[in-house]
């Protein structure tokens, strides 16, 4: 882990496409500005957690679907 100081109004670059700006504090708490292009997605960490938890449920229930056998009434025989 990088760890930086930073006073308002300067700023970190990640890469050449992203650059977050500290924009204030106050307290206990930072308030940060973030400059990214938009096919980058930036999202609170407990956003993110959410968006990686219903993935992980959609692409287990398209599993389970593949994985379920199918009835007997949709197969066809040749009589």
């Amino acid at each position: 882990m990088l760890i930086l100081s930073r006073q308002r109004d300067e700023s970190i670059m990640i890469g050449d496409n992203v650059e977050i700006i500290i924009v204030d504090v106050r307290g206990d708490k930072v308030r940060l500005g973030i400059t990214a292009s938009k096919d980058i997605p930036v999202h609170r960490r407990e956003i993110y957690d959410a968006i990686q938890q219903e993935k992980q449920a959609r692409q287990a229930k398209q599993q389970e679907q593949k994985e379920q056998p199918k009835s007997p009434e949709s197969k066809k025989t040749n009589s």
